[in-house]
């Protein structure tokens, strides 16, 4: 099988795993405990959260380890609203966020009497600084945007949004950047919280942070404990949490080398697909080259995917986290591409890890797909 689906999940590292394996049995003790050998891992975890500050740039008591990426924007999100709701009632989002900020959102308003504009996007997947201007009001508290879309591979323009909200109003600003972390460059320094996750950049499952401003103050979610600086209690996933350390310094480390080659990927899968019947790009030329969008005009979503699984190819349909509801992209919709480009989308998201040669299968699968659907 070859795995084209990198958006969705990554493979871990093999020197992270070797790691990883390590701390399960030997730092095994829980962090909170008094005796030695919780002290040991409880010192490793710090160590390992110093780390991801010093390579994020930021400080050691802004970094929030979670269990998914899910989690740290329902903490961005809720645990911000329900803390600070007697400042303003009102948060900007946009129309095409990963579903844990949507439907967060959404509980928010359903439940709790909060006010949620969504930003509209266009052609390029991508929201307007302008649009955020007029939504801002006095009683905006928090605005919310993803920086890559994961679906297109979209890249907002954070830094002019942030910068914008920071100097016109008392709202913050919070960025989802799973899908752009060890990629794209992400100015960390104009907004005030972030979400990344682990088994994005070959990692572990079950592994996230959320970096939070020192001035933040945020509701916990989960009561219980002094853990996370009383934020979220529970046992700390203290072998995880030291992991991501080594995992983001990996990926961080071999960022512009990977970006250069997955570029290069990208212009092929592109050039070649433009020239086939019935298909067309939905990602933007300047979207992230990690990810890349297509519709076939005349073999729905499910069918491509099914055929080209049969194949030997995995790719996904829209985000995998939406996989099992209707085959619809969401995001395509609202950027005007219609409904048949919607029902018909795949998304193709590529590594460092993908070959040429499994580029070059993949495109004449898909020529074979074609032909076979317009021959029967």
């Amino acid at each position: 099988m070859i795995y084209l689906d990198y958006a969705s999940t990554t493979p871990i590292r093999k020197e992270v795993l070797e790691t990883y394996t390590m701390l399960l049995h030997k730092y095994y003790g829980n962090s909170d405990s008094l005796h030695e050998i919780g002290r040991e891992t409880s010192k490793l975890m710090e160590q390992g959260r110093a780390q991801i500050a010093q390579l994020l740039h930021v400080h050691k008591d802004e970094i929030i380890f979670t269990s998914c990426a899910s989690e740290s924007n329902n903490y961005a999100i809720k645990g911000f609203a329900w803390q600070n709701k007697r400042r303003g009632n009102h948060i900007i989002s946009s129309c095409v966020e990963h579903s844990s900020v949507s439907m967060a959102l959404e509980q928010l308003k359903e439940v709790f009497g909060f006010e949620i504009t969504y930003l509209p996007v266009y052609e390029d997947g991508k929201i307007r600084l302008d649009d955020l201007k007029k939504a801002l009001r006095k009683d905006t508290i928090l605005v919310s945007i993803m920086m890559v879309n994961n679906e297109t591979g979209a890249i907002n323009p954070i830094k002019e949004c942030a910068d914008y909200v920071h100097k016109n109003s008392r709202a913050f600003f919070h960025v989802d950047g799973v899908q752009a972390l060890g990629k794209v460059d992400i100015p960390l320094e104009s907004v005030d919280m972030a979400t990344f996750s682990a088994h994005k950049i070959y990692g572990v499952k079950g592994s996230a942070i959320l970096y939070k401003k020192s001035n933040i103050e945020l509701l916990p979610l989960i009561s219980g404990g002094q853990q996370e600086y009383g934020l979220r209690a529970g046992t700390s996933n203290a072998p995880a949490n030291i992991i991501f350390a080594k995992t983001l310094r990996l990926m961080l480390e071999e960022k512009d080398k990977n970006l250069i080659y997955v570029q290069k990927l990208n212009e092929v899968l592109r050039k070649e697909i433009s020239n086939m019947e019935d298909m067309v790009i939905n990602s933007p030329e300047d979207a992230s080259p990690y990810i890349l969008n297509i519709s076939c005009l005349k073999i729905g979503s499910e069918v491509m995917l099914n055929a080209l699984n049969r194949k030997g190819f995995a790719v996904s349909a829209q985000s995998t986290c939406s996989s099992h509801s209707k085959a619809v992209s969401k995001v395509l919709l609202a950027m005007g591409a219609g409904e048949l480009r919607a029902t018909h989308a795949i998304r193709i998201s590529l590594s460092h890890l993908t070959t040429m040669k499994e580029i070059q299968g993949f495109l004449q699968a898909l020529k074979e797909i074609y032909y076979d659907y317009r021959t029967k």
